[in-house]
Protein backbone atom coordinates (compact mmCIF):
# COMPACT_ATOMS: atom_id res chain seq x y z
CA UNK A 1 0.00 0.00 0.00
CA UNK A 2 1.29 3.61 -0.94
CA UNK A 3 0.37 7.06 0.31
CA UNK A 4 1.04 10.34 -1.82
CA UNK A 5 -0.15 13.95 -0.34
CA UNK A 6 -0.41 16.71 -3.06
CA UNK A 7 -2.21 20.13 -2.63
CA UNK A 8 -4.94 21.31 -5.17
CA UNK A 9 -5.79 24.87 -5.77
CA UNK A 10 -9.27 26.13 -6.38
CA UNK A 11 -11.35 24.59 -4.24
CA UNK A 12 -14.01 26.71 -2.66
CA UNK A 13 -16.57 24.20 -1.32
CA UNK A 14 -17.77 20.62 -0.96
CA UNK A 15 -18.51 20.35 -4.43
CA UNK A 16 -14.92 21.02 -5.48
CA UNK A 17 -14.11 18.43 -2.06
CA UNK A 18 -16.42 15.72 -4.39
CA UNK A 19 -15.66 16.46 -8.06
CA UNK A 20 -11.57 16.22 -7.13
CA UNK A 21 -12.17 12.67 -4.97
CA UNK A 22 -14.43 11.37 -7.73
CA UNK A 23 -11.89 12.11 -10.38
CA UNK A 24 -8.72 10.72 -8.39
CA UNK A 25 -11.13 7.50 -7.37
CA UNK A 26 -11.21 6.55 -10.95
CA UNK A 27 -7.81 6.01 -10.96
CA UNK A 28 -6.77 2.18 -11.32
CA UNK A 29 -5.01 0.85 -7.86
CA UNK A 30 -6.29 3.80 -5.89
CA UNK A 31 -8.38 2.73 -2.86
CA UNK A 32 -9.35 6.26 -1.09
CA UNK A 33 -9.07 10.03 -1.43
CA UNK A 34 -9.11 12.27 1.75
CA UNK A 35 -9.83 15.77 0.88
CA UNK A 36 -9.27 18.55 3.03
CA UNK A 37 -11.13 21.85 1.82
CA UNK A 38 -9.21 24.10 3.81
CA UNK A 39 -5.66 23.76 3.22
CA UNK A 40 -6.29 22.16 -0.37
CA UNK A 41 -4.48 18.82 0.68
CA UNK A 42 -5.17 15.53 -0.86
CA UNK A 43 -4.50 12.11 0.77
CA UNK A 44 -4.50 9.11 -1.45
CA UNK A 45 -4.08 6.02 -0.83
CA UNK A 46 -3.48 3.30 -3.40
CA UNK A 47 -2.09 -0.53 -3.68
CA UNK A 48 0.74 0.81 -5.54
CA UNK A 49 2.45 3.78 -6.62
CA UNK A 50 0.23 5.92 -8.68
CA UNK A 51 1.79 8.35 -11.17
CA UNK A 52 1.84 12.24 -10.59
CA UNK A 53 0.99 12.47 -14.05
CA UNK A 54 -2.21 10.57 -13.60
CA UNK A 55 -3.02 12.95 -10.57
CA UNK A 56 -1.95 15.88 -12.10
CA UNK A 57 -4.90 14.67 -15.20
CA UNK A 58 -7.36 13.33 -12.69
CA UNK A 59 -7.18 16.96 -10.81
CA UNK A 60 -7.25 18.73 -14.30
CA UNK A 61 -10.20 16.90 -14.98
CA UNK A 62 -11.97 17.91 -12.17
CA UNK A 63 -11.24 21.48 -13.20
CA UNK A 64 -8.65 22.31 -10.93
CA UNK A 65 -4.70 22.30 -10.35
CA UNK A 66 -2.19 20.77 -8.19
CA UNK A 67 0.55 23.45 -6.50
CA UNK A 68 3.64 23.36 -7.05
Amino acid sequence: MATSTYTVKGMTCGHCVSSVRTEIGKIDGVTSVDVDLASGAVRIDSSALVADADIVAAVDEAGYELAV
